[in-house]
């Protein structure tokens, strides 16, 4: 086993090194890894439906889109993520009791109770502090993990609180859960770092044989090649989205709108709006403008600085209609 602990917090980077060791190690890895403030949604999901698009401005959190299904999860640097990358047996490769195991032999000793639940979380008391999911290259899976050690719960629950009622899609939708900081249950004081050199240790007398293994220049210019490629761009972590419609109703200036939105591939196919606003041309100039665009902040404040806006909305600024597009 290939033990690999590195410092990097790029979630695009890590993400990309999760993919290339999959492919390109044919040994079996289990890697420990931190995020700065970021959501990771799942390989199926609707990006812009699991997200609070006013907090992520805010906090300037990243949004980033993983190679497993599952749902949407909030990574700081409170929170360490796991990963096993093993080869299986046909017809046994997905198995979460197996590589959440010895997450809890951890916790046990130090007196946690934790304890695997449903379909693949770990919880203590009934809360939830780690969320699993796998994906399946080949004959090799790759299992990776959160656990909650002492991230910012106020930050957790506020960038995954989205209005349920603006997007309508197959897409795969987050179940919210109670959930907990290991650190809340601990008998005796412990950071994250050493709680991660706990389980670094525990993997390798888990496991004969197991070394430390460090990235190679070559290994973090192809992790980095790949993080530039696909891991950073709109079109994996928005345009991968299932085709959605998008419905708002919004007030600005005590004008009346409703935006309709159906959205396939991240693109605008048909925008719909009616309302009691103000305009002084016919609106369906407008709805065949937003029509080809990328539903994306920045590239709409772009098609629409460049057109006379204040001619279909009277008094209400650009930036304004496209903050309600999300």
């Amino acid at each position: 086993m290939l033990c690999i602990a590195h410092s990097y917090t790029d979630p695009y980077f890590n993400l990309a090194a999760e993919e290339y060791v999959l492919r390109n190690f044919p040994e079996n890895c289990f890697m420990l890894w931190r995020n700065e403030n970021t959501i990771v949604v799942g390989k199926h999901q609707n990006t812009l439906a699991e997200i609070n698009m006013d907090y992520i401005r805010e906090k300037k959190i990243r949004v980033a889109r993983r190679l497993s299904g599952g749902g949407a999860v909030f990574h700081d640097l409170g929170n360490l993520n796991f990963t096993f990358i093993m080869d299986g047996r046909e017809g046994h490769l997905v198995d979460f009791r197996k590589y959440t195991l010895p997450i809890l032999e951890v916790l046990q000793k130090l007196s946690v109770e934790a304890k695997f639940e449903g379909l693949n979380n770990l919880t203590i008391n009934g809360k939830k502090f780690s969320g699993n999911a796998e994906h399946v290259y080949k004959k090799r899976v790759l299992h990776h993990g959160t656990l909650l050690f002492s991230s910012v719960m106020e930050d957790l629950a506020l960038a995954l609180k989205v209005n349920p009622l603006k997007y309508e899609s197959k897409a795969v939708k987050s179940i919210r859960s109670r959930v907990t900081n290991i650190k809340e249950h601990l008998k005796s004081e412990l950071d994250v770092m050493q709680f991660r050199d706990m389980i670094l240790d525990h993997i390798m007398s888990s496991f004969p044989g197991s070394a430390i293994y460090e990235f190679t220049r070559a290994d973090i210019n192809n992790i980095n090649n790949l993080r530039t490629e696909k891991y950073q761009t709109w079109e994996w972590n928005f345009g991968y989205s299932p085709e959605y419609n998008f419905e708002r109703s919004l007030i600005a200036n005590g004008q009346y709108m409703q935006v309709r939105l159906h959205v396939k591939g991240g693109v605008i196919k048909k925008a719909r709006i009616r309302g009691d606003f103000f305009s002084q041309t016919d609106i369906s100039g407008f709805e065949k403008i937003l029509t080809g665009a990328k539903h994306d902040e920045t590239e709409l404040m772009i098609k629409l600085e460049s057109i006379p806006f204040s001619r279909y909305f009277h008094d209400i600024s650009a930036g304004e209609f496209i903050r309600g597009l999300f």
